[in-house]
């Protein structure tokens, strides 16, 4: 897990506030996209992507301050990765085409995990159930 979170640390330090604003935009089409991924063996994927989609969307309109960018970026570059289809392990490969996808999601929820509980409390979310904890 140490080297998907290097990869998610590296992605995240490249998120510019350019690239956040042009995700805010595409925020609502991406949201959509989430309610048509069939990842049966992930089934917190959805979620874990909607709650890092509301933490970005908060952040860029100013809605909710007590986040650092860091947190955001890296949440941006996580909806974003999950949305390639060419990316460590291919969408199209079945059965194991969304392994990569929610490993960058879960160690990016880890490395932040402080901040985005937080973000859940304020925002009046389950935060165990967006981290899948019992």
């Amino acid at each position: 897990m140490a080297e998907i979170a290097a990869f998610a640390q590296r992605g995240a330090s490249r998120v510019t506030p350019k690239i956040m604003h042009n995700l805010l935009h595409r925020l609502p089409m991406l949201k959509a996209e989430f309610t048509q991924i069939h990842a049966p063996k992930f089934p917190h994927l959805v979620e874990q992507l909607e709650f890092l989609a509301d933490v970005v969307e908060d952040f860029a309109e100013g809605a909710y301050k007590d986040i650092p960018y860091s947190a955001a970026a890296a949440a941006a570059f996580a909806i974003i990765y999950t949305h390639r289809l060419l990316d460590i392990i291919p969408d199209f490969i079945a059965k194991i085409s969304f392994e990569d996808d929610s490993a960058v999601v879960r160690a990016v929820l880890i490395m932040f995990e402080k901040d985005f509980e937080k973000y859940a409390h304020a925002q009046h979310l389950n935060w165990k159930k967006v981290t899948v904890e019992p």
